[in-house]
């Protein structure tokens, strides 16, 4: 699906149409660049940013309702402009397809736009299920890669049941779509993240 938005890239728009290879190479050039360690987020790693201490369905809450308020998901103005023939949020935003980068309300730990806008590619390779996933934070990876690859947060066409905290989408690592975009984690020194 490909309604077509935004018909031109904004600079205040988030990255979008980039394929898993595009995100991990930013993260790649941006390590070289500043001599940091950066690198797309595990799962793990995603999920408890996107969270920010929550047990809701949200960060803000299990209402999708409220989602105008705290992120940019399908929404009425959404159903508006793209009759996509499945449920919406119940509000509207005004922002029928990507949002500027920080319009909505930041989630407990400060991080904007985790759910909705974008969805965000993440470093592990998509299984159904988490067995056999590694017990810490750690990306789920196979020797050789991986032809699907984890999608998390929602983006801008997401119904609520997609624009929560522990919704998950398996894509194809290629897929490069106006609703797919990424963020990147960066490891701190031991020492420092000691402290």
């Amino acid at each position: 699906l490909d309604p077509g938005v935004p018909a031109g890239p904004q600079p205040e728009h988030p990255v979008n149409c980039v394929s898993h290879a595009d995100a991990t190479a930013y993260a790649a050039w941006l390590a070289r660049e500043t001599g940091k360690r950066y690198r797309l987020p595990s799962e793990a790693e995603w999920e408890y940013a996107a969270r920010a201490g929550s047990t809701s369905l949200r960060p803000w809450g299990d209402g999708p309702e409220e989602a105008c308020i705290h992120a940019n998901v399908y929404d009425r103005s959404g159903a508006a402009a793209f009759r996509l023939g499945r449920a919406n949020a119940g509000c509207a935003d005004g922002y029928p397809g990507v949002a500027p980068v920080g319009e909505f309300a930041a989630n407990g730990f400060g991080l904007e736009d985790m759910i909705g806008n974008v969805a965000e590619w993440i470093e592990d390779c998509y299984t159904a299920s988490y067995v056999g996933r590694p017990r810490d934070a750690r990306a789920w990876t196979w020797l050789g890669g991986c032809q699907r690859r984890v999608l998390r947060g929602g983006s801008w066409v997401s119904p609520p049941d997609e624009a929560r905290s522990a919704a998950r989408v398996g894509a194809d690592a290629a897929l490069r779509a106006d609703s797919v975009g990424f963020r990147v984690a960066m490891d701190l020194d031991e020492r420092r993240a000691q402290q």
